[in-house]
């Protein structure tokens, strides 16, 4: 691996992990087009996923240092018996509802190697019908009325599970995480900000989940593989949080200002693209390849 494929993956990532464009169907595409399919491929998607975590922690710290420390009043009150659920303060409704929200990914897991095989398989047809499916997903978003009321302290179970399910289909390559859980928080009717700050904090924990989860099933050539790339994994690591904290900041303002369609019509044009070469290389039996 150069560094110049680890500085391009790294702003692909970088971008697309919070850009409602999928970061792992972009990253798919690029892995499939510059041949680094495979183990390796999944290596440096762990190291660029670690990245754009240090992103949201940079971005949301003030709203992460606050859950943190009512987490740590929440537990003092399971151990001492006074939790009550009706007289959660927002920051712990939000804790309380973030787990809901991530309740749902568990059935989704049984599928697991199902995903993994559509992120490093050599064919892209089903990426391409993944980004149809979030621009249609950002279209019905542009519907959605302005003055959303409900802010991300007050969700209710119902609403969390609904995110959370939304969130369990974006698993597929090519179905954007953040475009999902945003649009569907809009769906419920959160309040535009606050669905946004939802899918980013709700994304650290599934983020570290699929991290640590794809790091244990790495096989012995692979860790050999991370070892040897140290320099351009290091790299890649600190250009998709660079990225990541600039796509955050852009992000914010878009959904504040109801600019999802551009996104809508980004997807619709790259998934029929993408469906269009992976037919291509379906008939002729040529895979298409830069450099």
């Amino acid at each position: 691996m150069t560094i110049l494929e680890a500085i391009l993956q790294g702003i692909v990532q970088g971008l697309t992990e919070f850009l409602p464009v999928s970061s792992s169907g972009h990253l798919s595409l690029f892995q499939h087009f510059f041949g680094l399919d495979g183990e390796n491929a999944v290596t440096m998607t762990i190291i660029l996923h670690l990245g754009t975590l240090v992103a949201v922690f940079v971005a949301f710290w003030s709203k992460i240092k606050a859950l943190i420390l009512e987490a740590f009043r929440l537990l003092g009150d399971l151990f001492t018996g006074k939790f009550k659920w009706k007289t959660m303060n927002p920051e712990r409704r939000m804790i309380m509802m973030i787990i809901v929200s991530i309740l749902p990914l568990f059935g989704f897991y049984i599928f697991k190697d199902f995903f993994d095989n559509l992120a490093s398989d050599e064919d892209i047809i089903v990426e391409g019908f993944a980004f149809l499916y979030t621009s249609a997903l950002l279209f019905c978003s542009t519907r959605v009325k302005k003055d959303n009321s409900y802010t991300a302290g007050e969700t209710t179970v119902k609403n969390a599970l609904t995110i959370g399910i939304f969130q369990g289909i974006a698993l597929t390559p090519g179905i954007s995480r953040s475009g999902s859980t945003i649009c569907s928080a809009l769906f419920t009717g959160m309040k535009r900000e606050d669905a946004v700050e939802y899918s980013f904090i709700l994304g650290i924990p599934v983020i570290l989940a699929g991290a640590f989860v794809k790091l244990f099933d790495l096989t012995d050539s692979a860790a050999e593989e991370l070892k040897a790339n140290l320099v351009p994994l290091a790299v890649s690591f600190v250009i998709s949080a660079i990225a990541g904290y600039l796509a955050i900041r852009l992000i914010k303002a878009m959904v504040v200002n109801d600019k999802f369609r551009i996104f809508a019509w980004y997807t619709l044009v790259l998934g029929i693209a993408v469906i269009s070469i992976g037919l291509y290389e379906n008939i002729s039996g040529t895979r298409i390849m830069i450099g």
